[in-house]
């Protein structure tokens, strides 16, 4: 299994980002694929999810309404799009395939390899 992140950058606040993931040697559609972040000397922490079909989607309180999951099964890819980017945005951001929806990040079984978002002030 490979899930390849990228889209990550450097913005100023209030920008906008789009992530990618694409995935390959799972089964896609039966996965859900989640998004998590992890800054300098933090946990990583969960920041979004989509379900199979993408018909639910789940976000962490502080990027509800700024950041957008969804999926292109079609293309085994999953997106974040995200937008009102702030400094405490910052972090390294990856995504994560599980069977079922889950917002511990040890509870996913497949990750990537991460991409850098830098958001300055």
């Amino acid at each position: 299994v490979q899930l390849q992140a990228s889209g990550g950058g450097s913005v100023q606040a209030g920008g906008s980002l789009r992530l990618s993931c694409a995935a390959s040697g799972l089964r896609f559609s039966r996965y859900v694929m989640g998004w998590f972040r992890q800054a300098p000397g933090k946990e990583r922490e969960f920041v979004a999810a989509i379900t199979y079909v993408g018909a639910s989607t789940y976000y962490e309180d502080s990027v509800k309404g700024r950041f957008t999951i969804s999926r292109d099964n079609a293309k085994n890819t999953v997106y974040l799009q995200m937008n009102s980017l702030k400094p405490e945005d910052t972090a390294v951001y990856y995504c994560a395939a599980q069977i079922n929806y889950e917002v511990a990040p040890r509870r996913y079984g497949y990750w990537g390899q991460g991409t850098q978002v830098t958001v300055s002030s």
